[in-house]
């Protein structure tokens, strides 16, 4: 450049390239090399004493604006719930700017007081100057944790209720919050961090008492994070909706759509209705209809209940209550398909040939009004001849073609060959005071299987349909296993005499044929978990991967819209696919659909483990009365520091440490799962038959501690103690005893969440 630049040059240039503001940048910008960098210098000082810059470090900047990158105070929440954040370095004359900020999906949660390093992008706002996304936190955020306070005279202390922490923290009598002893508190980290002794801690807030039979869900709920209260905002929106009117919808309300569900569901979003195929061409065949509830009209794009539904992304269900992903306005009432009312719904039509293979579907927004609400026992008990006066009338008309249409879906699945792994499901029983009466196994009827088909049916039906129609959609994804536990679960095979076929591409076929081995011997438990632990998760993806378990290429979550939020998305995708109206998927949500997926696959994690922890409390709870009595059970789980078994009686699952086996040294075969004494060669495998003696339940913390007692019908054999060199057990400290003990606890919650 053949001159310097002036003043206004270099104040626009460093306004224009917020990042490029080095003495070097500017330099390198504007031609100047040699000598004439001196000049530059006095320039860019002259411009720091008359306040336009501020030096820091070896940039220059506008002192009334925000360097791209700072460090910034999170706030408290508004009244809409945004976050916004004010900057730690303000020198400018202007009021402190305020700072929005954009959340990714990636991103934890914030609290207020928060201190984070964040990227800035300036912005022409009403109430906000800039908007700020999250680099990193500073520091470390305020460790929380869910806990038991006990009193003492200078303050007191809390016992984590996580099976996985052992450390208590301190609180002092300023930090207790009102808190009382015994009670279930909420607490984070204060202070710095103690190179030796107890953590500090503040009482944040107070759950109650924690022996209440009615705290154990919710001790799962604050555990795990899952939002539990609506906004006021989100109530509104939800007060506020009417029912749909009929508009341009097909009128289905003469048509005799029924629900059927479990005797105590809280919500109705799918009814089906069946008839023979009258196309001659067709000779056998059978029509099918399912109707899912229309959500999709009530919580559109981007409002309230939007934002809301996809925080939570899917409704949590406990023996005692349920954290819904609607309000009740909604998942009660206008989306649940009561019986003789009229009900918005999306519907499928689809038609089945005698052997079951659909031939065509189609799909339409209609209107329909339920002839019944049933559960499945009255429909089971119905088709085996005897009916209520509920079932009766709807008994020729209605259920016989529904089994009818089932019937010839059976035959089609048995074609198709999905993973029939035999696993019963276990209901708790509670009383009204939420105390544990009963662990039930449900029995696996016809009718279950039947909605069951259904559902999955028109799962495939709309898949097909918005990938014909080249629509943007979630897949329920499910892959094959991989090779090394496939690897796993053959060795298991061959170790009990059974054969899974190798050298071939794996199907459900293959899978089954070994269950079948396995059905009715000895090993039939074993291989049926070996099996499950082979399969990798499901989950939500923008790419289709076909669904391993179901043997189908096409499948998408339809029918459950109420409680999850990825059969909404499909929802929103059919309304645009078809053109039914303007509360489709928008252009913002197919950008971010990938980003969706992934937080939703997350929450149904989430609402699994809070639902896996909240029954182990439950079963802890109900057998802590039993401690010392002999239960016989099978092996779950094998683990280098020990053996898992389930109790027949009620499912419940507890640790045997190895420690307490025996006093020889156990050999972990990880790919086989099987723990073997190097002295006396017993083996202990996934799906053995053994007794044990309940040694420990721990209702607060769900954890179950067993004895072994015999493998097999046969007393566990006793060693010389040869893997201890013959000198007996090692005595411990109880100190030390303690610590291995709370090690274990860590070693279980660890390889239980894997």
């Amino acid at each position: 450049m053949k001159h310097i630049p002036s003043k206004q040059e270099i104040l626009k240039w460093i306004s224009d390239n917020p990042t490029l503001t080095s003495k070097r940048d500017i330099s390198r910008a504007f031609g100047i090399k040699g000598a004439a960098r001196i000049d530059l210098k006095r320039l860019l000082k002259e411009l720091e004493s008359e306040g336009h810059l501020q030096k820091r470090k070896k940039t220059y900047r506008d002192p009334d604006k925000l360097p791209p990158v700072s460090v910034l105070q999170v706030l408290a929440p508004d009244i809409d719930g945004d976050l916004y954040a004010r900057p730690l370095e303000w020198h400018g004359g202007a009021e402190e700017p305020r700072i929005l900020l954009i959340a990714k999906e990636s991103d934890p949660a914030l609290g207020e007081n928060d201190r984070i390093l964040a990227r800035l992008t300036e912005v022409t706002g009403d109430d906000h100057q800039y908007e700020g996304r999250l680099i990193r936190r500073i520091g470390s955020n305020p460790i929380r944790l869910l806990g038991v306070f006990r009193k003492y005279s200078d303050g007191g202390r809390i016992t984590p209720i996580d099976k996985g922490s052992d450390k208590e923290w301190q609180v002092s009598e300023r930090d207790i919050n009102g808190a009382k002893d015994g009670e279930l508190v909420e607490a984070e980290r204060s202070g710095p961090k103690n190179r030796m002794g107890l953590p500090n801690a503040r009482i944040v807030s107070r759950l109650g008492d924690p022996s209440q039979p009615k705290a154990v869900s919710l001790i799962a709920i604050h555990q795990h994070g899952i939002p539990d209260q609506f906004p006021d905002a989100v109530i509104a929106e939800a007060d506020a909706a009417k029912p749909a009117p009929l508009g341009k919808r097909q009128d289905l309300r003469e048509m005799a759509l029924i629900t059927i569900d479990p005797a105590d569901a809280r919500d109705h979003d799918d009814a089906c209705y069946a008839h023979a195929d009258d196309d001659a061409k067709n000779k056998g065949g059978h029509v099918v209809w399912v109707a899912i509830a229309d959500v999709a009209h009530y919580v559109t794009p981007n409002s309230e209940l939007d934002h809301e539904a996809r925080k939570r992304g899917n409704s949590t269900y406990f023996p005692d209550r349920v954290v819904p992903m609607l309000p009740d306005r909604l998942s009660g009432d206008l989306c649940s398909l009561h019986e003789g009312v009229p009900r918005a719904c999306i519907a499928v039509r689809m038609v089945l040939d005698k052997h079951g293979q659909k031939l065509s579907h189609k799909f339409m927004r209609a209107m329909m009004k339920s002839a019944a609400s049933l559960n499945y026992e009255e429909v089971q008990a119905a088709v085996d001849g005897k009916p209520n006066e509920k079932t009766e009338p709807l008994l020729s008309t209605v259920l016989e073609p529904l089994y009818a249409a089932y019937y010839a879906l059976v035959t089609a699945r048995k074609l198709r060959q999905p993973l029939e792994l035999d696993l019963p499901e276990r209901k708790i029983i509670l009383s009204d005071e939420g105390k544990v009466t009963a662990v039930d196994f449900r029995e696996r009827l016809d009718a279950h299987r039947m909605i069951e088909e259904f559902m999955v049916l028109a799962n495939v039906a709309a898949a097909e349909e918005l990938v014909s129609k080249r629509t943007p959609l979630l897949f329920r994804v499910h892959e094959e296993p991989s090779r090394e536990k496939l690897d796993a679960l053959r060795e298991v095979a061959q170790s009990a005499g059974l054969v899974l076929a190798k050298g071939q591409v794996l199907q459900t076929r293959h899978l089954n044929n070994l269950l079948t081995q396995a059905e009715g011997t000895e090993f039939d438990e074993q291989i049926n978990l070996s099996t499950l632990r082979s399969m990798t998760q499901a989950y939500y993806g923008q790419e289709n991967f076909g669904h391993f378990g179901l043997a189908l290429k096409n499948y998408a979550h339809f029918t459950s819209p109420i409680r999850r939020y990825s059969d909404l998305i499909v929802h929103r995708a059919l309304v645009s696919a078809n053109g039914w109206g303007k509360d489709g998927l928008s252009a913002q949500e197919i950008e971010n659909l990938e980003a969706t997926a992934k937080h939703i696959s997350d929450t149904e994690r989430r609402s699994m483990m809070a639902e896996r922890d909240t029954t182990d409390r439950y079963l802890a709870s109900y057998l802590s009365e039993r401690v010392g009595a002999e239960f016989p059970a099978r092996i779950s789980g094998i683990a280098k520091f020990g053996v898992f078994a389930r109790l027949n009686e009620t499912g419940a699952d507890g640790l045997i440490p190895v420690r307490t086996l025996g006093r020889e040294y156990f050999r972990y075969d990880a790919d086989n799962q099987t723990l073997t004494g190097a002295e006396t060669g017993v083996m202990l495998g996934l799906g053995v038959p053994v007794t044990v003696r309940l040694a420990e339940a721990v209702p607060v913390t769900g954890g179950l501690i067993l004895e072994l007692l015999t493998v097999d019908g046969k007393a566990m054999p006793k060693s010389s103690g040869g893997g201890r060199s013959g000198r007996g057990p090692v005595r411990r400290k109880a100190g030390k005893s303690r610590k291995k003990a709370a090690k274990t606890k860590r070693k279980v919650a660890r390889t239980r969440n894997n």
